[in-house]
């Protein structure tokens, strides 16, 4: 019996573990970027999208420096001086990537002759758990496919796709930019989710469904979210599975 409650108490806990990631008290902030070298018409080299919670709030045209806000969330906070510094770190995000994409452009696009057009994409994205801990990380990819991600706080690269290689290659051993993207995702990108966080958090909980608009880049949870809840079900099947093969060959041993 006490085996039972033993088990049960866990299965408890379990769920405890699992589900706790639901409290209100956490919010994402993702801006994603797309970089178009060879832009045609009055299409922008560079666009990027901001979301909090997935929910759209704020369209930049990187090149031409004109923002558009996008619906309450954007509007409530278009008046705070996080604006100006916000705009400046993301051009600076457009200028490093566009600098950087003839040195991580996959192999098969090097020769752009009958490659077609090839555009980079970025999501950086911050969030706040419900514990209060806050984390970072980025993704990139070519075309809309996912090559590449970045977990901000261990500065550790994970190649998804073969297209790319080349960019682990290159910002793997490219202190530069590693610094920068660990710096505007840990530091600037948490700075404003904190500040706006003042000006939406009541919002958020009432808030409409997202705003209706064309993303730049595909949305996606934190990378490392996604590792760290499957890490958790496979930990937590293993030691149920454990648990129960316990309690059997001990009633074996007593009824033998």
């Amino acid at each position: 019996m006490g085996d039972s409650k033993s088990g049960l108490g866990f299965l408890v806990l379990l769920r405890i573990v699992l589900f706790s990631g639901t409290s209100s008290d956490a919010h994402s902030l993702s801006y994603n970027v797309t970089i178009d070298p060879q832009p045609r018409d009055d299409q922008p080299w560079c666009e990027v999208q901001g979301e909090v919670d997935q929910k759209v709030f704020v369209s930049y045209d990187c090149g031409r420096a004109q923002i558009k806000y996008l619906g309450p969330l954007g509007e409530e906070v278009k008046s705070m001086s996080a604006w100006e510094t916000q705009t400046d770190t993301l051009r600076d995000t457009g200028d490093l990537l566009k600098g950087q994409m003839p040195d991580v452009t996959p192999e098969k696009h090097t020769d752009k002759v009958g490659s077609g057009p090839l555009t980079l994409q970025a999501r950086m994205t911050c969030w706040r758990e419900d514990n209060g801990h806050t984390n970072a990380s980025w993704e990139f990819g070519f075309n809309g496919q996912l090559c590449l991600l970045f977990d901000s706080e261990n500065g550790h690269w994970t190649m998804v796709h073969p297209g790319g290689r080349q960019m682990r290659e290159k910002w793997e051993n490219d202190r530069a930019v590693t610094d920068f993207f660990k710096k505007v995702s840990m530091g600037d990108c948490r700075a404003w989710l904190q500040a706006f966080l003042v000006r939406w958090e009541k919002m958020l909980k009432t808030s409409a469904p997202p705003t209706t608009v064309h993303a730049t880049v595909q949305p996606a949870a934190p990378a490392s979210n996604h590792i760290t809840k499957i890490v958790l079900v496979v930990l937590a099947v293993f030691v149920i599975i454990s648990i129960v093969a316990w309690i059997l060959y001990k009633k074996r041993r007593r009824c033998s």
